[in-house]
């Protein structure tokens, strides 16, 4: 698996774990619990990511993990 392959399914992951409960928590839970998940998937993300996904999860937008993952800028698995 490449390190691009292990970062969408890192990030798919992190956002389909935090989505799954996301109905009833605030943006507020909803960015803690996707810092904690992507701290345990070793992905890391710029702040401006982490804020519009937490938004996109909140309003039940779909994320882009793959456009994501691309973003070389933002880190990636360790």
């Amino acid at each position: 698996m490449s390190q691009q392959e292990a970062r969408v399914e890192a990030l798919r992951g992190v956002v389909d774990r935090v989505r799954s409960w996301q109905e009833t928590a605030t943006e507020g839970t909803i960015h803690d619990e996707l810092d904690h998940g992507l701290r345990e998937a070793g992905v890391t993300l710029t702040d401006e990511q982490r804020d519009a996904v937490a938004r996109q999860i909140a309003d039940g937008q779909e994320v882009d993990v793959e456009a994501l993952a691309a973003d070389s800028e933002a880190g990636g698995p360790a």
